[in-house]
């Protein structure tokens, strides 16, 4: 028994130590913004791409190589501002995977293209919005309602599901996850929102309420960062793997520590500007 408590508080040692670390970069890179953020982005990017692909086994394979040419050229558009080409950018892509497809059969199954192209627009385009959050106009402080969503989510849901947490909210998926939590979440990811809309209120231009429009966007990405967070456990059950990598001490790799946040980072995002001048 002495022993499993020691293994326990080494691996809660570890685990601590990578997340500080992991917040150290984010103080160090999003504040700073524009290219060194955009760096940063693009690579957990194609890092994110490869350990999908690693999961698809396509990571050392034409079709992957096709995927990771597509995410560099869209982080490409991003840099000098083509964002308006992502769509041909996208139609592209997935000519190129079914032209690989066709020409290589039969060694890729139909799965495999698919995920290609998912690999690259889950982790790659999805992911990219964390530095779009952080180029628009109130962007400095926007950015960090990803963060404040996604994670103030994971710990309301956790606390309100440990204390009142009665009906499974996916009983094959996730058996711990509650609906009570995952309401809990919302409600506190909510609070924390407009706590961080209030304090940086005189800050904000873009918002006539910026506590309310950040309470608002905080509950809109919370909802969806726990479709997010099943989202990457489901992918993992279905190949029957526990983490996506290792490269993160204690956490897995970067699909295990940012599966919320991807589906956060798009969210907060298109709240943000569609709450402009609204709250």
């Amino acid at each position: 028994m002495a022993e499993k408590k020691t293994i326990d508080m080494k691996s809660f040692i570890i685990r601590l130590i990578s997340g500080i670390v992991l917040v150290l970069i984010a103080l160090i890179t999003v504040p700073r913004g524009g290219v060194v953020l955009w760096a940063a982005v693009g690579i957990i990017s194609l890092i994110g791409i490869g350990e999908l692909y690693h999961v698809f086994q396509i990571h050392n394979k034409l079709l992957g190589f096709v995927g990771y040419l597509g995410a560099v050229g869209y982080y490409l558009l991003l840099l000098f501002d083509g964002q308006q080409w992502t769509l041909p950018l996208l139609v592209v892509l997935f000519i190129l995977c079914i032209a690989v497809y066709v020409f290589a059969f039969p060694k890729y199954q139909t799965e495999q293209v698919m995920g290609a192209f998912f690999g690259m627009f889950y982790a790659g385009i999805l992911l990219s919005c964390l530095y779009l959050t952080r180029e628009m106009s109130d962007g400095l402080y926007l950015v960090w309602l990803i963060f404040l969503s996604s994670w103030g989510c994971d710990t309301s849901a956790y606390c309100v599901g440990i204390l009142f947490g009665k009906h499974k909210m996916t009983p094959e998926l996730s058996p711990k996850k509650t609906v009570e939590g995952g309401i809990g979440g919302v409600v506190g990811a909510g609070l924390l929102g407009l706590i961080y809309g209030a304090v940086f209120s005189g800050q904000m231009d873009e918002f006539a309420n910026p506590a309310l429009a950040c309470a608002a966007i905080c509950m809109i990405g919370a909802l969806i960062s726990q479709v997010g967070d099943l989202a990457a456990s489901a992918i993992k059950r279905n190949h029957g793997i526990k983490d996506y990598g290792k490269l993160i001490p204690g956490h897995g790799g970067i699909m295990d520590r940012f599966d919320s946040i991807i589906f956060t980072a798009p969210m907060i995002y298109y709240a943000a500007m569609m709450l402009q001048n609204v709250l």
